[in-house]
């Protein structure tokens, strides 16, 4: 019998997928990710997606067969491990159960299921491989570098330090079979074999702090080497391991040293012999190539004048280079790298490009992240010199205020041989315009291409509705977050910062969920700041600790319980709560022990960070008006951290005194929070910021009686005092949609997503911004902190365009979108919706239109899920599905509050509303 379904099997390993390094864009955007190689957990997570053309699918069962060879398992030989028929519906997240796996070792496997509509046949063949699992497989290998200065370099507040190329011959005598190259090349790094380039990678490895944890990539380079002489080529840049403020300040800015690299090849012959090259003082190098700087903040200087023709290549002689020097290595332990390197994904082309001056001013038209390739002729060491900036001043000059001392420009002196080509390497530049000079004329558009540089994610969201200015929000909300991505999440790609502050992303990292698949960058975040909790458990305000805050607040620190309930929220993912739990409860004792007086928290840093001010031109509200009290902020936050964690503990099986521990505490704090600042005569918190009543009310502290009261008493704060626009800050966002639209004015929430005047989301696009900025007032504020390129000031905006407009919500009991809360406001102020979100499942689609009092929403459930559907009206009747009556084709059909609710399972689905 022809199966009626496709297995799309994926690796994970802790519950997130792992790709080739250097796989292609092709096949990372499939739902088959082929060769996941150099995983370093021994017990991989397994994942597949049901495609299938029948409606109503749910899997019964599962077989999954993982074998040693290709050949084993195409003839049912499991002998790693063999499930057997399992009962059960799970197709997210198996856990592999198999023969304990060595380093190196590689495992094919392959799944069938058995749904209430049919049996599968077998997907297609997957493999992993595992990477070197302790550290004494390679204390033999030694680190190489070369730790001094040479001429023209500097360390100093503006360091300068050349590229160092790196290269080692090698002869093979035998027929090779398979060959993998391990790599560590600090801070970043590009690898050759014989000439050509390995992987499309760019700006690799992820950073992290690395006296803590160093990420070793793999790459499969069968391919490229042969048998007889051969040649490994390495170009080492600084990244954050040489520091971008070397020496500056070095009670705040933490730096590791000169680069340096690591690397074993390991060599299988045809044969059944083995060999493994290894780096040591033989390997051969130079700083004199044409990389004369590079640095993140201030550019990169290329000397195409000193280019080393086939510096890479095996006829290359290398005599007059010197040999590397055995180094310290970084102290930190080598991890197999989870998560995917960055990439180039995207391009874009100039929109103009007019003369300024003495030179050109170039309009990308978008605030975008990566760098600029360009195409110039003229004579031999003319220097063409590109800085980058986000805005314009009035007279048309580059505003570059904003960057603080960043210098921000790159320098290409030319060889002169005809037209050339160039990119940098090295660095990333935060930019819309760019000032070029040194041309001899006058450059055309197609001479220059921006490459859009940021963590190799799938896009798995889309949002269109009715409304011109929450579109252009949702695309300014897109280009910001994914130019944000670099191998960690970071607050500003432009200025001296690029920090991974975790305030930045307490909630925003759920909000970005719906347009990326971020699984694995927020999983390696999170071991991010593992790493730098302090012993006695403080945890601080950027991790990795690249800056020495430890502040010591719950709204920014909290960020690391909030991010692990969101990787199971949205993926279904426990292993991240699993892994972090101890770590967590180390800091809400620490927290308990320091700062918690008569039952409150009283310890805060940052305040509601960035309410829109009294004047347009300061950067921070000096009125106590606008001001949001820190105790107020912080004991509502742990709070909400302390009923997490007794979530937490609940979902791990942790001891029973932890779930007393949890529910005693917030129960304290609760109280003493009601008697301290719930005002009994007015009801309201505090001092009736908008904020101060958020966030009992999201929290669930607010008592039952007074709810609706305080929630009016916020609204008309909202509508009267503020004239229905936003006073919230960084905190008191995060709440404010989902509040509004949860206690009965989703209207309200649309007033201030669709709002254009200041201070709003709108009012930055109607400015011109194509990104989200980091003030509200961010085109009037003094220039020390107006970044137009920050993610944070978005709160819970991006979880309401999905969950409350489109309806695409996952349900808190059946998590990673296992069963589906679809329940949209359509009576909010919107015309009709387009969404989709790519769930671990398969595709969840909602579309809905109004036509007069009539309403059409077509929907998609994907395979071996279900969903809850809400819709506002009171008759069962008033509801078609599929052209026929609702009770027909829907389960658990019944009419509450004003509401006909029912349930679907996969397929799709229209469904009338009158």
């Amino acid at each position: 019998m022809k199966s009626i379904f496709t297995l799309m099997a994926i690796i994970l390993s802790s519950g997130f997928v792992f790709p080739q390094s250097g796989i292609n864009l092709q096949e990372l955007e499939c739902e088959m990710l082929e060769n996941p190689l150099g995983i370093d957990v021994v017990q991989p997570r397994l994942s597949w997606k049901i495609e299938t053309d029948k409606s109503q699918v749910i899997q019964e069962a599962y077989h999954i067969m993982v074998a040693s060879s290709r050949e084993k398992l195409q003839n049912n030989e499991a002998d790693l491990w063999d499930s057997g028929k399992v009962k059960s519906d799970q197709s997210i997240n198996i856990t592999y159960n198999g023969k304990e796996l060595d380093s190196k070792d590689k495992a094919f496997w392959k799944v069938k299921i058995w749904t209430n509509k049919g049996e599968s046949d077998w997907s297609e063949t997957n493999f992993w491989s595992m990477g070197i699992l302790t550290y004494a497989e390679w204390k033999s290998t030694r680190w190489i570098g070369y730790n001094q200065l040479f001429p023209g370099e500097s360390v100093s507040q503006f360091s300068r330090l050349s590229a160092r190329y790196v290269r080692k011959n090698l002869e093979l005598e035998k027929p090779i079979k398979e060959a993998k190259i391990y790599l560590m090349g600090m801070g970043l790094y590009e690898l050759y074999i014989n000439g050509n380039q390995i992987g499309d990678q760019v700006l690799a490895p992820v950073p992290t702090d690395y006296t803590k944890n160093v990420k070793y990539n793999v790459f499969d380079v069968t391919e490229e080497l042969s048998e007889g002489k051969n040649v490994i080529g390495t170009i080492l840049g600084n990244g954050r391991y040489f520091a971008m403020r070397q020496e500056y300040k070095p009670y705040k800015i933490k730096n590791f040293g000169f680069p340096k690299m690591a690397m074993q090849l390991v060599v299988e012959y045809e044969d059944g012999s083995s060999e493994t090259i290894k780096t040591d003082e033989s390997w051969k190098f130079t700083a004199n190539g044409p990389i004369r700087a590079n640095n993140e903040y201030d550019g990169e200087t290329y000397d195409a004048r000193m280019e080393i023709p086939g510096w890479n290549t095996v006829e290359f002689d290398d005599s007059d280079w010197m040999n590397l020097m055995w180094v310290q290595e970084p102290g930190g332990f080598y991890e197999g790298q989870m998560t995917p390197n960055m990439k180039v994904k995207d391009t874009v082309m100039p929109t103009s490009v007019n003369k300024k001056d003495d030179g050109y001013i170039l309009d990308m038209g978008q605030n975008m992240v990566g760098w600029l390739q360009i195409k110039v002729n003229g004579k031999r060491g003319d220097t063409i010199k590109m800085k980058f900036a986000e805005s314009l001043k009035e007279d048309g000059t580059l505003y570059t205020a904003n960057l603080r001392d960043a210098r921000v420009t790159d320098h290409y002196i030319l060889k002169g041989d005809g037209t050339e080509t160039w990119e940098p390497k090295f660095v990333y530049h935060g930019f819309r315009f760019v000032k070029i000079t040194g041309l001899n004329s006058k450059p055309e558009i197609k001479d220059f291409i921006g490459k859009v540089v940021y963590d190799d994610m799938k896009t798995v969201g889309e949002f269109e509705s009715s409304d011109p200015i929450m579109n252009q929000v949702y695309e300014n909300a897109f280009w910001g977050i994914r130019g944000n991505y670099k191998g960690m999440p970071i607050d500003c790609p432009q200025r001296n910062e690029r920090q991974p502050w975790l305030g930045d992303r307490t909630t925003g990292a759920y909000g970005e969920s719906f347009l990326f698949d971020h699984q694995t960058l927020y999983s390696k975040w999170l071991d991010d700041i593992k790493y730098s909790q302090t012993l006695d458990g403080g945890i601080p305000d950027v991790a990795p600790a690249f800056w020495r805050y430890y502040g010591d607040g719950v709204t920014w620190q909290g960020t690391y319980i909030t991010v692990a309930d969101m990787l199971y929220r949205q993926y279904g993912d426990v292993s991240g709560i699993r892994k972090h739990y101890p770590y967590i409860k180390r800091w809400v004792k620490y927290m308990e022990a320091n700062y918690l007086k008569d039952d409150l928290m009283t310890k805060d840093k940052y305040g509601d960070w960035c309410v829109p001010p009294e004047s347009l031109e300061i950067i921070r509200a000096q009125d106590p008006e606008l001001l949001t009290d820190g105790d107020v902020l912080s004991s509502a936050f742990y709070y909400y951290l302390l009923n997490l964690m007794e979530k937490f503990a609940g979902l791990i099986d942790a001891e029973e005194q932890d779930i007393a521990y949890y529910q005693d505490l917030s129960e304290r704090v609760k109280t003493a929070f009601n008697e301290k600042y719930l005002d009994q005569s007015k009801l309201v918190y505090a001092n009736n910021t908008v904020t101060a009543n958020v966030l009992p009310l999201a929290f669930g502290m607010v008592p039952e009686e007074h709810e609706q009261q305080v929630f009016e008493n916020m609204t008309r704060e909202i509508e009267v005092n503020k004239d229905s626009h936003i006073s919230t800050g960084v905190v008191g966002t995060q709440f404010l949609m989902r509040t509004l639209t949860e206690f009965g004015r989703p209207d309200l929430a649309f007033t201030l997503a669709s709002n254009n005047t200041y201070p709003s989301w709108g009012y930055m696009a109607e400015n011109g911004a194509t990104t989200i900025w980091e003030l509200w007032n961010g085109n009037t504020a003094d220039p020390e902190m107006n970044s137009q390129n920050h993610v944070m000031l978005l709160g819970d905006l991006m979880i309401w365009y999905y969950e409350d407009m489109a309806g695409i919500k996952s349900d808190p009991e059946n998590p990673g979108f296992k069963k589906i809360l679809m329940e949209p406001h359509f009576d909010a102020g919107l015309d009709y919706v387009n969404a989709s979100y790519d769930s671990s499942y398969g595709e969840i689609k909602s579309h809905w239109e109004k036509n007069g009092k009539k309403l059409n929403w077509e929907i998609t459930i994907p395979p071996n899920t279900s969903a809850k559907i809400k819709v506002p009206v009171s008759k069962i009747s008033n509801v078609k599905l599929n052209n026929n009556q609702l009770e027909s084709l829907a389960e658990n059909v019944s009419v509450q509050e004003e509401h006909v609710i029912f349930e679907l399972l996969s397929g799709e689905y229209t469904i009338n509303i009158n």
